[in-house]
C-alpha cells in the first residue's frame, strides 16, 4: 500500500484499518468517516470493483460428483456395519453421490481474487452468518458496474466533528 496517505498510523496499524473500512463499504455500500480515510478508502475499492468488473464472466461451469452422508429423520448420519479381512466389526457412514454444479475461475479471476483478499476481511452480517466478501463484491457490487469505466463511488463532506474538528465525509457507492 505504498504511495497512500499515513493517516497518522504505523504501518501495520494503516493497514488494518483500510481493510476493515474497505471491507465494511464494499459490503454495506457506504461508509462515514474522516474525509482523509474516506479518501484513501475510496482509492483502494475503486480499482477493487474495476478488478470484480473486468473479471466478473470470466469462469467456466463443470458439474461433478459430491459425496454426503445420508441422514435419518432426526438428522443424524445412517450406520452400516462391515466386517474385516480379521474378521472384526466397524460401522461406516452410508454415503449417498450426486452431482453438482460449480463454478471454476479462469486463472486470470483467481488471481484478481487473491489480490481482493489482501484489501479485504472476512465479515458478519447481522444475524451472526459469515460473509464471503470477494463473493459479494463479484455477484452483488459488480454487476451493477458493468457498464461504467469507474467513478463508482462519491464522497460527501458532512461539516467537522464535534470533538477534534476533523473533517467528516460519508463514502458511498453510486446507485446505477
Amino acid at each position: 500500500m505504498s504511495g497512500y496517505r499515513k493517516l497518522s498510523r504505523k504501518s501495520s496499524l494503516r493497514h488494518a484499518l483500510l481493510k476493515n473500512q474497505v471491507t465494511a463499504f464494499i459490503v454495506n455500500g457506504h461508509v462515514t468517516t474522516t474525509l482523509a480515510r474516506a479518501k484513501e478508502v475510496q482509492k483502494i475499492a475503486e480499482k477493487l470493483i474495476t478488478l470484480a468488473v473486468i473479471e466478473q464472466q470470466n469462469f467456466d461451469s463443470k458439474e461433478v460428483i459430491v459425496s454426503k452422508a445420508k441422514l435419518d429423520d432426526k438428522g443424524r448420519k445412517l450406520l452400516q456395519s462391515r466386517k474385516s479381512k480379521n474378521d472384526r466389526a466397524y460401522d461406516v457412514v452410508t454415503r449417498e453421490k450426486s452431482t453438482k454444479l460449480v463454478q471454476v475461475d479462469h486463472p486470470s479471476r483467481l488471481a484478481a481474487r487473491r489480490q481482493m483478499l489482501a484489501y479485504m476481511l472476512e465479515m458478519s452480517d447481522k444475524e451472526g452468518k459469515k460473509i464471503n466478501t470477494v463473493n459479494h463484491l463479484f455477484n452483488n457490487v459488480a454487476p451493477k458496474y458493468t457498464d461504467r469505466k469507474g467513478g463508482y463511488s462519491r464522497v460527501i463532506k458532512l461539516g467537522q466533528r464535534v470533538g477534534d474538528g476533523a473533517e467528516m465525509a460519508r463514502l458511498e457507492l453510486l446507485e446505477v
